[in-house]
């Protein structure tokens, strides 16, 4: 029938009993698959995971700065993780990170979820925030 046709068999599914066949021009036909994957690949969104390093010790303007940014980020639909770093004998007080982590959390409640909670790893204490979806 393809031949009669002057056309092309092509195999659609060849797993499937019987094996699904199509009779088509296979030019068109490939370009109308490359032509989705190319819509595919452009419909894509990449993530980016920006980060904020913050001191146990930094001041009330330093930290309005930084989460200021952080605001910035979440906006622009980017995910944050936020970095506590430790440095000797900080490490002695790790409450105080973990309550500025906390501190930040709860600023960004009302835009951001919490998509990793705080963990120490080594000297560092992170926290990823995603955007919430709704916005």
């Amino acid at each position: 029938m393809a031949k009669t046709a002057k056309l092309d068999l092509i195999e659609i599914s060849p797993n499937t009993v019987p094996p699904v066949c199509k009779i088509a021009d296979f030019g068109k036909f490939r370009y109308e698959i490359e032509k989705k994957e190319k819509l595919a690949r452009k419909n894509q969104k990449i993530v980016v995971i920006k980060e904020i390093k913050i001191r146990p010790k930094i001041d009330v303007h330093d930290f309005n700065t930084k989460t200021g940014h952080i605001d910035r980020f979440l906006k622009e639909g980017n995910k944050v993780r936020v970095t506590i770093m430790f440095r000797g004998r900080e490490m002695a007080h790790k409450e105080i990170g973990k309550a500025l982590l906390d501190k930040v959390i709860a600023q960004f409640v009302p835009i951001a979820d919490v998509e990793q909670p705080s963990k120490l790893e080594g000297y560092n204490m992170t926290t990823l925030l995603a955007p919430k979806k709704g916005k």
